[in-house]
């Protein structure tokens, strides 16, 4: 690959990382830098790479306004064998970015022309500035201000981080004033957000059989009791045939898991609606607030092109591994359900996917034969005597290839015409014959 207005390479960490990121994060679709890797393409490794990754981390965290976190990735990589250093960059949504020490200048802001990183004209910084987000979870006030964040605390601890005295402000958990945020609300023990679940009979939202919220806790905890009771949802229809026992889920698991935290992190909170999953006999529904991203093409949203409407849920489901890396939800999701999954209106996304064709054929089936199994269970007894008649010395695997049933099928009919006492055994098994009491 060459440089592109996506891809950046550098031999190794310079001063200008922070405006190449400042770039990438006011572009529309963010892009990639490469440490260790020379402008012509050509790897040639870090001695050091760990202690790169650790600093690059610590510069962009301090050296760029508004802040960042939450919208990059940094990973360490192996490239014809040598260690360099990824970064992944997502298009902020608090654009125009600009280097803390120069602020909001044609010295501290950038934008990316091509291959380059050029500096951003200063009509462009007053018109992004006065287009940028006000109304966003960061900046809105939480509606109470006696926030607790134990249930919080202990998934970081699990993770074997300690959040310190210090975290809310490490988690951009506080307005400008000084006061908690709308994203800490969410993010606290008690809160008056849930997420809706429904379930319903038949295939429209007429026959409603039950209706859950999770919630009114950190969101982290709703996510994981909406993810747990989806587990329940999902299960496994089995078919056994000759050859193979084959287990299809009613859902690809790995799409669901991304659709639900897709939901959660991405809603729109500013208006207080909450995602609803709708649980219907043939396909699940997955409904959150607010569209596309502005300045995000379709095309760029489903090939992972990340905009991150909220930050900071972004940035901790990401340090609590509830997302992989920036981008990657979409197209895991894709391996299993196509674009048309998605419905997009001016204000909600929807995401249908249907149930395994596989797995609704073999439940009709093993409906149908629940439905006849008293019939079949008839005809196959009086088969059974029927056979046995004609050879009282007919072995067990032989009448199931008369009937063309298992043998654990015949070995249940054959038990209950014992107990009913119309059948008994006589002599050993081998050389032993069927007795008929008629």
């Amino acid at each position: 690959m060459t440089e592109s207005h996506r891809i950046e390479y550098k031999q190794e960490l310079t001063d200008s990382l922070e405006k190449e990121v400042i770039a990438f994060l006011n572009a529309p679709e963010g892009g990639a830098i490469f440490v260790g890797i020379d402008k012509t393409g050509k790897v040639v490794g870090l001695e050091d790479a760990d202690g790169v990754q650790l600093k690059i981390k610590d510069r962009l965290k301090n050296n760029i306004q508004p802040s960042c976190l939450g919208l990059f990735d940094v990973l360490l990589e192996t490239d014809e064998g040598k260690a360099i250093v990824k970064i992944s960059i997502a298009s902020g949504p608090e654009k125009p970015y600009y280097l803390k020490k120069y602020g909001m200048s044609d010295k501290g802001c950038f934008i990316r022309i091509g291959s380059a990183s050029e500096p951003m004209p200063a009509r462009m910084i007053e018109e992004w500035f006065a287009k940028r987000t006000r109304n966003s979870i960061s900046r809105i006030r939480s509606p109470r201000q006696d926030l607790h964040f134990e249930q919080l605390r202990i998934y970081y601890q699990e993770k074997g981080f300690d959040l310190g005295p210090q975290f809310a402000a490490n988690l951009e958990l506080r307005t400008e004033e000084g006061d908690y945020n709308y994203a800490a609300y969410l993010l606290a023990d008690q809160n008056g957000n849930s997420v809706k679940v429904a379930k319903y009979r038949g295939l429209d939202r007429e026959d409603l059989i039950e209706s859950e919220e999770y919630g009114y806790c950190s969101l982290m905890k709703s996510c994981k009791q909406v993810l747990d009771r989806l587990e329940v949802e999902n299960r496994t229809i089995t078919r056994i045939t000759s050859k193979e026992r084959i287990n299809r889920r009613l859902w690809n698991a790995i799409a669901l898991r991304e659709a639900i935290i897709n939901a959660l992190i991405h809603n729109d909170y500013t208006n207080e609606a909450v995602p609803k999953v709708e649980i219907f006999s043939d396909r699940i529904e997955i409904t959150s607030a607010g569209t596309i991203a502005s300045g995000l093409s379709q095309d760029e949203f489903f090939s992972g092109y990340s905009l991150p409407r909220n930050k900071v849920l972004m940035r901790v489901f990401k340090d609590l591994d509830f997302v992989e890396y920036l981008g990657s939800g979409m197209p895991r999701i894709l391996k299993s359900y196509p674009r048309e999954s998605f419905i997009f209106t001016p204000n909600f996304i929807r995401a249908n996917f249907p149930v395994d064709p596989v797995a609704i054929e073999t439940m009709r089936e093993q409906e149908s034969s629940g439905k006849s199994s008293g019939k079949s269970s008839g005809k196959s007894s009086e088969r059974i005597i029927q056979l046995i008649e004609e050879d009282p010395q007919i072995t067990i695997p032989a009448l199931a290839d008369a009937l063309g049933i298992g043998t654990r099928a015949v070995e249940k009919q054959i038990k209950q015409l014992k107990d009913s006492d119309r059948l008994k055994r006589v002599g050993g098994r081998k050389e032993g014959r069927w007795q008929l009491d008629k």
